[in-house]
Order: structure tokens, then sequence, then C-alpha cells
């Protein structure tokens, strides 16, 4: 496994019930402080996919997974791995904005405090921190106190990725994060997006085409869930390898 590579994929095949599999033999690798999207047609795997990658999947009864998905060489799906620790290394952001019924100081500051930072001035530091990576706290530094729900929905997106980086992850998943929202919120995500990636490895589902050739390296065409190509954006939109992926992303289909 080169070093370069964060999670790596191996035959992954997926069922939410029996009969045929959700995912079929997915193999790739996602490399280190790079934004790769998942695009595809609706219900052509790319979320569940992303789910995979912590675990969130486990949540659902019934659910079969086989083959290897490892983390820095750590077999994921192994008994003996704590999901805990695993959503601490790889964070989630999710498609509607999710802010929780508190303060927004208390949204930022509860992840580090369930993984038992008590200092106040420590937690101060966390907070403001990770607003900044979120690109909210100028926005919000006057009223931390206030409810998160009371924030615009640009700004409860951006207040879940502070909250996501507050536990300082390695990895972070965004499955349509920027989906909910009008275009000026989904410009300011998109920056944010090619900011963060200086520090983290990040995966992201998207439906717009356009988005997908704007913000990621490397870019994974689902189909009927079957990865049909993963490399390259730049090559991926220009010149991809196969039929399916080209008409796909002309608009043919999907």
């Amino acid at each position: 496994m080169s070093e370069e590579t964060v999670l790596q994929v191996r035959d992954l095949c997926l069922w939410y019930a029996p009969g045929s599999p959700t995912l079929k033999h997915v193999s790739l690798d996602l490399p280190e402080r790079q934004v790769t999207a998942l695009i595809g047609p609706s219900g052509c795997g790319k979320s569940t996919f992303l789910k995979t990658l912590d675990r969130m999947n486990d949540l659902i009864p019934g659910v079969r997974v086989t083959g290897s998905v490892r983390y820095r060489g750590r077999e994921l799906y192994d008994p003996s791995v704590d999901v805990t620790w695993l959503r601490k290394q790889i964070g989630m952001v999710f498609q509607k904005p999710n802010p929780f019924p508190m303060s927004i100081y208390d949204n930022v500051a509860y992840g580090p405090r369930t993984h038992g930072v008590r200092d106040r001035g420590r937690l101060d530091g966390i907070v403001e921190g990770s607003l900044r990576g979120a690109a909210l706290w100028e926005e919000v530094r006057d009223r931390l106190k206030k409810p998160a729900l009371a924030l615009s929905g640009g700004q409860q997106q951006r207040l879940c990725i502070a909250r996501a980086l507050a536990v300082e992850p390695d990895v972070l998943l965004m499955d349509e994060a920027t989906s909910a929202l009008d275009p000026i919120s989904t410009s300011k995500i998109e920056e944010l997006i090619s900011e963060l990636k200086e520090r983290y490895t990040i995966v992201t589902v998207t439906h717009n085409m356009q988005q997908a050739a704007r913000i990621s390296d490397k870019c994974a065409f689902f189909l009927l869930g079957e990865l049909i190509e993963f490399g390259d954006t730049t090559q991926l939109f220009s010149l991809p390898r196969d039929k399916r992926t080209e008409d796909y992303i002309t608009g043919r289909f999907g």
C-alpha cells in the first residue's frame, strides 16, 4: 500500500437484505489530502459506499458487508475496532444541516467533551479554531451562546463542518453537503473544501457534475452498485475510459 493511501478498499460488497448486493466488488485507494468526488445517478450506491468508510451502515439492521476496508493499514471491519474511535478519525457531514438544539458554542464543544476535554480554556480554543476552520468564526464570534438553529442554512452547514473538525479527524466524509443550500452558500462551502484539503483527506458525494469538476482531484463514477471508473478528475471528465462514464457526464442519462 503506497504511503499516500489513507483508505484502501478491496472487493467490497454490501447487502441491505438477502438478494442482489447494493455494492458489488468495489476496489479503490483514496489518497491523502486530496478531494475525491463520488458521482453517479440516484440510487447507484455512492452514499452507501461513503457510509461504509466510517461504518454508519452498522446502524441499519440486517446489513452484511464482505471484502476489506483498511484505514491506514487497519482493517475497519475487524470486531476489535472501536467504532467511537473510528468516527473520531473519520468525520461525517450530512446532506441536510443537522445542528444540535443547543448553542453554537455547545455544538462545536460537544465532540471534544464526549472525548474527555473538560478544561474551559482548551474548549474555547477548540471552538474558535474549528469555527475558523469552517470559515464561520467572523460571522458568529459575538453570538456563541445563541441557538445554533437560528443560523441560516449555509451557516448551519458550516457549523456542522466545524463540529466535525472539532474532534480533529483525519478524514472528512461529505454526503451531498451542498445540495440543500443556495448558490452563495454552496460557493462558500466549495471554497472551504479547497482550503480544508491542505489538512484533511476529503471524500464527497455530489450529484453536481460541475461541482465535481471544480473541487475534486479524483473522481469515482458509480452505476448500479458498481464502480465503473476511478481516476484523476481532469482525465475522467476529458477522456473517460468507459462509454458509460462518458454518457453520464455528457448528460445522456442519469
